[in-house]
């Protein structure tokens, strides 16, 4: 019987094949439109894909001054992505026909009472998207931060304890507001004047997304399944 070479660290050789070159002219064949990984949340103002990387190393939190709609939307497309959904909520019937239409009938998204979360167990295999929709005033999380778990707190409008939630959060969707929260909201992330004049009269598709860096404004339209689940876009619900 032959031997077999082993090589070390590397297991039994495998069978030969041809190596695949590319030329510098071919790399630019590879690029992708998107730029990055994530969850498509609409269009940019230069109609290309606007993504978000929500699922990161480390903990990630992001702040929707919005409505239900686009909540229900990004939670939607994050479970497209495979990730799973966990729904704090002080309404559940307002969330259950998406989480029955989530998944393709995998069980992708569960709803909690208000404080009754506990630990998601989230991993780079099966990352989280905890979904906190508790009004105006959240009171603070009790669940404990983790890798791969993103928290997704919506505000239906600014309350008394917006500057805390604001300013822990790492990533803020805005939608339309009133100019008074748009006048506090522009101190608290230090708006342009244009942003701050904006906000009050922005159509319901409408988010303007904002770091410590940057800001975006970003078009969401529903695909046709996503519009039979959750209807058009609307502001407050």
């Amino acid at each position: 019987m032959p031997r077999v070479r082993v090589r070390p660290g590397f297991g039994l050789r495998g069978p030969r094949r041809e190596k695949h070159v590319l030329t510098v002219d071919d790399l630019a064949a590879l690029a992708f439109p998107v730029g990055d990984d994530g969850v498509v949340i609409g269009l940019d103002q230069q109609q290309q894909p606007a993504v978000i990387g929500l699922f990161r190393p480390t903990q990630y939190e992001v702040v929707l001054v919005g409505g239900m709609w686009t909540a229900q939307l990004i939670a939607l497309r994050a479970a497209a992505t495979g990730a799973r959904i966990a729904v704090e909520t002080g309404r559940p019937q307002a969330w259950a026909p998406m989480a029955q239409a989530a998944g393709g009938g995998q069980p992708c998204v569960t709803i909690h009472q208000v404080g009754r979360l506990g630990a998601q167990g989230a991993s780079v295999a099966s990352p989280v998207l905890v979904v906190r929709d508790l009004g105006a005033r959240p009171s603070r999380s009790r669940l404990s931060a983790a890798p791969w778990q993103t928290t997704l707190t919506v505000l239906p409008y600014l309350g008394p304890n917006a500057s805390r939630v604001l300013n822990a959060a790492d990533l803020v969707g805005l939608q339309r507001v009133s100019p008074q929260e748009s006048e506090l909201v522009g101190r608290l992330l230090s708006l342009s004047p244009g942003d701050v004049n904006t906000l009050p009269t922005m159509p319901d598709h409408i988010t303007l997304w904002a770091t410590r860096m940057r800001r975006q404004y970003v078009m969401t339209n529903p695909g046709e399944a996503e519009t039979q689940v959750l209807g058009g876009p609307r502001r407050m619900d």
